[in-house]
């Protein structure tokens, strides 16, 4: 049996729902073995028991995280390194959130008991005891590794786990929506200049979501000819064509209960989209020279970084399949508009790229640098910058000298009078908005003023989206003069309008839209 297979014994404290024998012979069954306490002092005990070989530490959270904080310093002072993983009831969705960014290595839902979940629950919390033991080798990749918003799996089947930092305010607020979004299961448009990370995003998305154990299948829909892509996506039955000698599976199929990213998805063929479209809306398929249905179970995560409206304007995109992808969408900011996310993104990078055994350090000049440059190719051009500096620097002590900018030289930016931002205090915990920025059109942002705060965080998904939807129509037809002018404060078509007054059948709404 390999290692990853083996059981691992675990420290239960869980004030608000003792465990039951049901479920710890579930929890058995996924390769956990628990140990129940019932108070920190128990807690403190166990810990100091030398006898006792713990792997992970389980907590049960009500809505707050002062459990997390007690525990976590009584591991400290214990000199173990448990990780710890956090049970929450699925209304305390900001208590798990916050767990994450106090150091917890997971967080799931109370009820779910499934061998599916645990079993990457144990995965994680492996991958969280390896890089304890191995231990930053470095002051900044230490820093990024503890600001790091949360970890996952590249693929569920692989031990290899890849970090995301989200440490500026505005990527974990992205972050926080991005958790609650992956609950539902909803097509996710999400929108990003070129190298920004719209795909680490959406892997953050399949990860949280509950088909997490499911493959995650990426596809560029610009890196192959219109001939090829029909096939690549729906696959062939044999004899389909000349060379078909076998039965294909497609990506859609080869995503059967779990997601499908679909990258560019601006630059897929108008006849593909038609395509594309009837399975979305039907979740079947039939293969290229088929003739059996094949059913679908997959989550469809797209994006882009076109303007996908004036595509539509131009016909070069399907209004219908827009509508269709676009359920929920999310916008990835370009790195300029989260400089809290560039240095801690440095040190991730210096300890990917850099040999084992070595430390890095960046002087104070080079990360003004670093805080200075307008980045247009994003992260993809600031990990070319690190590699870089990482080639020329001999003694790893990165200086300003190290630093090869695509368009701007280092004298240009330090003469122009920069001056680094002052260190922030620490962000509080983010809280989930539905009315973020992300996924609101730029040109409707100052709607948000005009939307008065309600209690739609803590309504169902769909629920809080049709809230929030008619509040923003509300405000936007009550600061314009017409239909027309609201239209365009919304960023959507008159059309468009008329169909969602006709949805949410508000009177109040009509009347102002008559007015």
């Amino acid at each position: 049996m390999s290692a990853s297979h083996l059981p691992i014994s675990a420290l239960w404290l869980d004030p608000f729902r003792p465990l039951s024998a049901a479920n710890a012979q579930a929890l058995a069954g996924a390769g956990l073995v628990v140990t129940t306490v019932s108070t920190l002092d128990a807690l403190q005990e166990a810990l100091a028991d030398e006898q006792a070989a713990y792997a992970m530490l389980v907590l049960g959270l009500g809505g707050d995280t002062s459990l997390l904080e007690d525990s976590a310093a009584l591991v400290k002072a214990s000199r173990l390194t448990l990780p710890i993983v956090c049970r929450t009831e699925r209304r305390h969705l900001e208590a798990a959130i916050s767990s994450i960014h106090q150091g917890a290595c997971h967080a799931l839902a109370a009820d779910d008991w499934t061998t599916s979940a645990w079993t990457q629950t144990i995965s994680r919390a492996r991958a969280a005891s390896q890089a304890a033991a191995s231990a930053p080798l470095n002051t900044m990749a230490s820093a990024a590794a503890n600001t790091a918003a949360s970890h996952m799996h590249a693929n569920p089947a692989q031990e290899q786990v890849r970090s995301v930092v989200y440490v500026d305010p505005i990527s974990r607020n992205l972050l926080a929506l991005a958790h609650r979004v992956a609950m539902a299961n909803v097509a996710v448009l999400i929108e990003g200049p070129t190298g920004s990370g719209k795909e680490v995003l959406s892997r953050v998305l399949h990860e949280s979501s509950a088909s997490a154990n499911g493959p995650f299948v990426g596809f560029n829909c610009a890196a192959m000819p219109e001939h090829m892509i029909e096939d690549m996506l729906f696959g062939h039955e044999k004899g389909a064509f000349t060379g078909a000698v076998r039965d294909h599976r497609g990506l859609f199929e080869q995503a059967q209960g779990g997601t499908i990213f679909l990258d560019e998805i601006g630059e897929l063929p108008l006849t593909l989209q038609a395509k594309l479209l009837r399975v979305l809306q039907e979740r079947t398929l039939v293969r290229l020279g088929g003739e059996r249905t094949i059913g679908l179970d997959v989550r469809v995560v797209a994006a882009t970084n076109k303007n996908l409206r004036e595509s539509i304007i131009q016909r070069e995109f399907r209004e219908d399949l827009y509508f269709r992808l676009s359920t929920f969408k999310l916008r990835v900011p370009a790195l300029t508009e989260r400089p809290g996310d560039i240095l801690p993104i440095v040190a991730r990078m210096l300890g990917r790229h850099g040999q084992h055994g070595q430390s890095w350090s960046v002087s104070s000049s080079a990360q003004t640098a670093l805080l200075a440059y307008p980045w247009p190719g994003n992260v993809r051009e600031l990990e070319n910058v690190v590699q870089r500096a990482m080639v020329l620097c001999s003694d790893q002590q990165i200086d300003t000298q190290h630093l090869m900018f695509d368009d701007m030289s280092v004298e240009s930016l330090l003469a122009s009078g920069y001056q680094a931002p002052s260190a922030p205090p620490p962000a509080a915990p983010p809280t989930v908005d539905l009315q973020l920025a992300q996924g609101v059109p730029a040109n409707i942002q100052e709607l948000l003023a005009l939307v008065h705060e309600d209690d739609s965080a803590d309504m169902p998904l769909q629920a809080a989206v049709k809230h929030n939807e008619h509040s923003l129509i509300r405000a936007a037809l009550e600061s314009s003069r017409s239909r027309l002018e609201a239209a365009e404060k919304l960023g959507i078509s008159p059309r468009t309008l008329r169909y969602k007054l006709a949805r949410l059948r508000d009177n109040s709404l009509s009347q102002l839209a008559n007015a």
